[in-house]
């Protein structure tokens, strides 16, 4: 379980990493609409694992790698940030996060169930 103090550093890269997606980085990755989703800080706070989700993104393998591939630009840019805020910049470690489309697969498949109506004589057997 993560600390009172990994939650608060965690939450701010969050923040501060979205900005810098949404304005100094959208340049850097063809206008792609990049949200993070999820910030995970170790214990020591020197690691950052980043979930981030796409939208209109054509292929978001490429884009996750790409955006690892940036990830020294993108630390620097979050330094400058924090700078006032943390002693330390954490190593970020970037992840596709797949929960939403997970949730929609599963979603759908539910909703190709089909469950025929009770019989009368179900009701009766439940009923007794």
């Amino acid at each position: 379980m993560e600390s009172k103090r990994q939650q608060k550093f965690a939450r701010l890269i969050q923040k501060d990493l979205s900005e810098i997606f949404q304005r100094d980085a959208k340049s850097m990755f063809n206008g792609a609409f990049i949200t993070v989703t999820e910030v995970k800080v170790s214990p020591d706070l020197s690691i950052a694992k980043v979930y981030l989700s796409f939208l209109l993104a054509k292929n978001k393998n490429t884009l996750i790698e790409d955006i690892k591939e940036k990830g020294k630009a993108i630390r620097q840019m979050l330094a400058v940030k924090i700078k006032n805020q943390a002693r330390i910049i954490p190593e970020l470690h970037f992840y596709l996060d797949e929960s939403l489309e997970y949730a929609a697969k599963i979603d759908n498949l539910l909703s190709k169930i089909h469950i025929p109506p009770a019989t009368e004589e179900d009701e009766n057997k439940t009923g007794n």
